[in-house]
């Protein structure tokens, strides 16, 4: 295994990255321009400091300038579909959004860094969303719809988009709840909340088969997968359905959010709650998904 990919130094990072975004920048909401532009001048500056140019996709919402932050990672074939690696930086007002999500911020920051100096055949982007979550969640608002509709209109082909929607919640004493009725009994998936999902579509099922695969190898934790429609909710409850929408494959890779983390959308939504080296697990075995997914032809 790769020396960098240390659990320990990937966790004390990420916390480090959620412990700012959550004391320093709660409530980062379009809802509070001011807050929410505070935020996204953090997360710029930390993908500089790993030696990004930073590109900023910005559009008016209510009256304010918003913006995605784009970093990216040239890839040797120009002619490949390029891989998507997203996370939404925003929260609900009143909530400091820790694992909803700076947990999925602190995993793109993580996964920019590891993936920088590794050889690559295809072109890797990692953004950062804005408005993902309520009031503008599902509208034309949205950060990744925005950036969806834009690589659609510049023809970008694109293997796979991984949206990284709340990573960090995790532990064996953690009761885990399902969408469906009999999901758990038909599927045979954990009762207990220790595990990493992995939410496709119909469209997406060999390539998140792919990368269940890939990620039991290489991490211990849990790695759980389900390719359904993607028109059943709460499958679409990320920025990965804004893709979906374009004719798109993506993945969400989540700790399930409402369904296992009881801070969803709440004050307590604190760093204290998180997993760290759940969360360090999850971008390791990432890291050797991306890697995998680069050999494809």
């Amino acid at each position: 295994m790769d020396s960098r990919l240390d659990i320990p130094q990937i966790a004390s990072r990420a916390s480090r990255i959620i412990e700012i975004l959550a004391r320093e920048h709660p409530s980062r909401s379009g809802l509070f321009p001011e807050r929410l532009h505070a935020a996204a001048e953090f997360i710029e500056r930390e993908f500089q400091a790993l030696g990004y140019a930073v590109e900023s996709q910005r559009y008016i919402s209510e009256g304010s300038t918003v913006r995605n932050l784009i970093a990216e990672l040239p890839g040797k074939d120009q002619s490949k579909p390029i891989i998507v690696l997203g996370a939404h930086y925003d929260t609900v007002p009143g909530t400091p959004g820790a694992d909803d999500n700076a947990s999925g911020v602190a995993g793109l920051l993580e996964l920019a860094r590891l993936l920088k100096d590794s050889s690559r055949s295809r072109t890797i982007k990692f953004v950062a969303f804005t408005h993902e979550e309520p009031p503008y969640f599902y509208t034309s608002q949205m950060g990744s719809r925005q950036y969806a509709k834009a690589l659609k209109r510049q023809k970008q082909k694109i293997l796979v988009m991984f949206s990284l929607e709340m990573i960090g919640y995790a532990g064996e004493h953690l009761n885990q709840m399902y969408p469906f009725v009999l999901l758990r009994q038909l599927m045979g998936y954990p009762k207990n909340g220790s595990f990493i999902g992995l939410v496709g579509n119909i469209r997406t099922m060999r390539l998140v088969k792919l990368v269940c695969t890939t990620m039991r190898e290489s991490c211990s934790v849990g790695v759980e997968s389900l390719s359904a429609p993607g028109f059943l909710p709460p499958l679409f409850l990320s920025d990965h359905s804004s893709f979906w929408r374009r004719g798109y494959p993506a993945i969400m890779v989540t700790d399930t959010a409402f369904l296992r983390n009881p801070h969803y959308h709440l004050p307590s939504d604190t760093e204290g709650t998180i997993n760290y080296s759940f969360l360090a697990e999850v971008v390791r075995g990432l890291v050797c998904a991306v890697q995998s997914l680069d050999r494809l032809k």
